[in-house]
C-alpha cells in the first residue's frame, strides 16, 4: 500500500498548542471536516471553554479519557470515559475537568456545506507568541488567516491587540474599528478593559470607538 494513503499517530505525539488544544485536523491536514483534541490539565479546569457555535457547526464530543461535567443550555451532564455528547450549533456548551488529564475529542462540520478551516485555530495559535513578546510574529499570523476569512471578528480584534503591542498604532485603529463594527457587545466591554489595548485607549479615534452605543 501506498504508504501516503493512510497514516496512524498516537496521541501523545500531536503537538500541544496554547493550553488545552490538541491540533488533530492540522496534524492530518484533515479538510473535509473538523477534528481536535481538548485536554484539561487540572481537576476543576476548562476542558471545553463555554461557547456557543456561530459558525452553524454541530459537534460531537467524545471523553476520551478521565472524567468531564458539561453544561449545556444550563443543564448538567456527567461525562465519564467513553461518553458521546452531541450538541447542536445554537446550543450553549462548557465542559469542566473533573479529573487532572481530562481528554475529549471534539468533531463537527455544518450540515449541508464543504469543510472551511476556521479563524479560531489562528487565534489559538498566536498564544505562544504572545506570551514570548513576539508581538509581529503573531499579527504576521493573524494576518495571513484573514486573507482566507477576512470578516473574522475574532481574528480582527486580536490582530489590533498585537499591533496595539507592538507599536503600530495606526495598523491596530485600523483594525480595532473593523473588529467593533456591528460586533456583539462583549466585544466592546472586552476593548473597554484589554490591557493590550492600552497603549492606544487615549487616541482619540480610539476613544470615539469605544464610547457607549446608542
Amino acid at each position: 500500500m501506498n504508504d501516503q494513503s493512510w497514516r496512524s499517530t498516537h496521541i501523545d505525539d500531536i503537538e500541544r498548542r496554547g493550553n488545552r488544544w490538541i491540533a488533530i485536523r492540522k496534524h492530518f491536514d484533515i479538510r473535509s471536516f473538523g477534528i481536535n483534541a481538548w485536554e484539561g490539565k487540572e481537576e476543576g479546569g476548562d476542558v471545553v471553554g463555554e461557547h456557543v457555535e456561530d459558525s452553524g457547526h454541530e459537534e460531537l464530543y467524545i471523553v476520551m479519557k478521565g472524567h468531564a461535567t458539561f453544561t449545556i443550555d444550563g443543564a448538567e451532564v456527567d461525562a465519564p470515559a467513553g461518553t458521546f455528547v452531541y450538541v447542536k450549533p445554537e446550543a450553549s456548551r462548557q465542559a469542566v475537568a473533573r479529573e487532572a488529564g481530562t481528554t475529549v475529542l471534539s468533531s463537527g462540520a455544518k450540515p449541508g456545506e464543504a469543510f472551511e478551516v476556521r479563524g479560531w485555530e489562528a487565534n489559538a495559535e498566536i498564544w505562544p507568541l504572545y506570551e514570548a513578546g513576539d508581538y509581529d510574529g503573531a499579527a504576521a499570523l493573524l494576518q495571513s488567516a484573514l486573507e482566507r476569512d477576512p470578516d473574522d471578528q475574532g481574528m480582527l480584534y486580536n490582530l489590533a491587540c498585537m499591533e496595539a503591542l507592538a507599536g503600530r498604532t495606526d495598523d491596530a485603529v485600523q483594525h480595532l474599528t473593523a473588529a467593533l463594527k456591528d460586533a456583539p457587545e462583549r466585544y466592546l466591554e472586552m476593548a473597554l478593559n484589554d490591557s493590550d489595548l492600552e497603549s492606544i485607549r487615549d487616541d482619540p479615534r480610539v476613544a470615539e470607538l469605544l464610547s457607549p452605543r446608542s
